[in-house]
């Protein structure tokens, strides 16, 4: 399979993928700032940011997101919102989601923001290619732009609506950029046609009839599927391994490369008999904690304490404090478990790579995938298809280094999609955390003091909401990494990442 550069396109590269139409690109200035300062450290867009979307001759618009749709819905609100402000039908804009060659880059599908900082860019592109269109039927139409409206896919002339011409007949099979000087405002809601109803999903269909494809549906011709030795405890070392059974089945090839270990073969299922025909040895380390210890651990471990919020005299707090209290509470690990496991299928070329994967962040697995396989960025390419679930856990994507550095021994596509046992070990988890809090009333019953202390679990969510005149809120470690610190295997974001804890 053939791919173009997955990064810096240049206009041919561009025209090749994308075919005949009008192409709108939009810079969004201050909402690309204000899109840059939500990220709170997923990422920011670069500063050649340009929300796009491409006006087909037959008027169909297709919308183009780095945001993924895993279940909430996005790829209908968004649509609604460019429908909105382009005034085009909802039922004609067509969603591409997270493919890393189209779509403009995005740091994550997380924290439920795509509508709150994605939204914004969307209707400022909608309004701007409005008023473009507008001025290109007024120049085909002969008539002063003031005296054209848009609507439907159409601009019409205001006093004679039957004199009218369709956004897909303005592209006549060619590409147009333009930008205007001022920006149009966005409407205001009382206006919305389209935004606020509740209009068919444009996935219905697929979802309830099954033809939905996820990650793990994606069929191409050669393709292998890949299933990966593994180690019986985080942080087992091999020793020694008899690959000789599993090299024993038709069809199977036996892959190592250092302790990596993997079979392929044209059957799932084989691919996992072989891999458990193979007789390995480990070196397990000695487990030092458990449900109930990791929380002695988690308080005794050295990390960075940091002051996230401090106002006030704490100790004079607690000197007025008729009444005090202090407790200490306690989360455990906890899984993700959605209903679709980690699955990618990747295919390694020479020159370039092209990954199919479930994932929340899908510019972020460009860049471990040409790590992986010895790629520059621009050579490889992610395509999202839909999403069963993330919580978070579509942030983790060792499927898709496993798929990718077996599909390069392979020479061919492999998929690898992870059993629900595998998902429940080796995926990410809300981090295990103490959290200890200590308070007091003074003698009208306001709270006069508040010292809140949380171990291992970041700050995200941390800081009181409350008018309280004494307090201090520390955070002890971060709570997400790759089992590195206290906690015993890898962590990270759960749902509402720290702010469960």
């Amino acid at each position: 399979m053939k791919t173009e550069s997955a990064g810096i396109l240049d206009r041919r590269e561009f025209m090749k993928i994308l075919g005949p139409g009008i192409y709108l690109l939009f810079s969004t200035g201050d909402l690309l700032l204000a899109q840059q300062q939500s990220r709170g450290g997923v990422g920011s867009y670069p500063d050649d940011f340009n929300a796009y979307f491409r006006i087909a001759e037959d008027g169909r618009v297709t919308c183009y997101t780095g945001k993924i749709e895993m279940g909430q819905g996005i790829n209908a609100s968004l649509a609604q919102m460019l429908a909105e402000e382009l005034e085009t039908p909802y039922e004609s804009i067509s969603m591409v989601l997270g493919d890393t060659k189209l779509c403009p880059w995005d740091g994550g599908t997380n924290g439920s923001r795509s509508i709150k900082y994605f939204g914004p860019a969307l209707r400022a592109a909608g309004a701007e290619g409005r008023e473009v269109l507008i001025q290109l039927a007024a120049e085909q139409m002969h008539l002063p732009p003031d005296q054209l409206v848009a609507k439907n896919g159409f601009i019409i002339e205001k006093s004679k609506p039957s004199n009218r011409v369709s956004y897909g007949s303005l592209a006549k099979g060619t590409t147009i950029e333009r930008h205007l000087d001022k920006k149009p405002e966005l409407k205001q809601p009382a206006a919305f046609e389209v935004c606020g109803k509740s209009l068919p999903r444009p996935d219905f269909v697929e979802k309830v009839t099954g033809k939905a494809q996820f990650a793990g549906d994606i069929r191409l011709k050669d393709m292998l599927y890949g299933k990966v030795l593994r180690p019986p405890a985080h942080g087992a070392k091999l020793k020694s391994a008899d690959l000789s059974a599993a090299k024993g089945i038709r069809g199977v090839q036996v892959l190592q490369e250092g302790d990596f270990i993997a079979a392929v073969h044209a059957f799932p299922d084989m691919a996992q008999k072989a891999i458990s025909l193979i007789k390995a040895e480990y070196e397990i380390p000695e487990a030092k904690v458990d449900e109930k210890t990791i929380f002695e651990q988690l308080m005794s471990g050295a990390a960075r304490d940091n002051v996230i919020e401090q106002k006030g005299d704490l100790a004079q707090g607690i000197n007025l404090a008729a009444i005090k209290f202090e407790e200490s509470y306690f989360t455990p690990y906890v899984a993700h478990a959605p209903s679709e496991t980690h699955s990618a299928l990747a295919n390694v070329e020479k020159d370039n790579a092209t990954v199919w994967i479930g994932t929340q962040r899908p510019f972020g697995v460009v860049e471990e995938i040409a790590k992986t396989v010895g790629l520059t960025s621009s050579k490889v390419r992610i395509i999202t298809p839909f999403v069963g679930g993330g919580f978070g856990g579509k942030s983790q994507i060792g499927q898709a280094v496993q798929a990718a550095r077996l599909s390069k021994m392979t020479g061919v596509p492999v998929q690898v999609a992870w059993t629900r046992e595998e998902e429940f070990f080796y995926d990410s988890f809300q981090p295990a955390a103490v959290v200890k809090i200590s308070s007091g009333l003074d003698a009208g019953n306001r709270i006069c003091f508040l010292e809140y202390r949380v171990f291992h679990a970041g700050d995200r969510s941390s800081q009181c909401i409350y008018d309280v005149p004494h307090l201090k809120t520390l955070s002890r470690g971060s709570g997400f990494g790759g089992g590195a610190g206290p906690h015993p295997f890898s962590t990270g974001a759960w749902r509402g990442p720290g702010s469960n804890t």
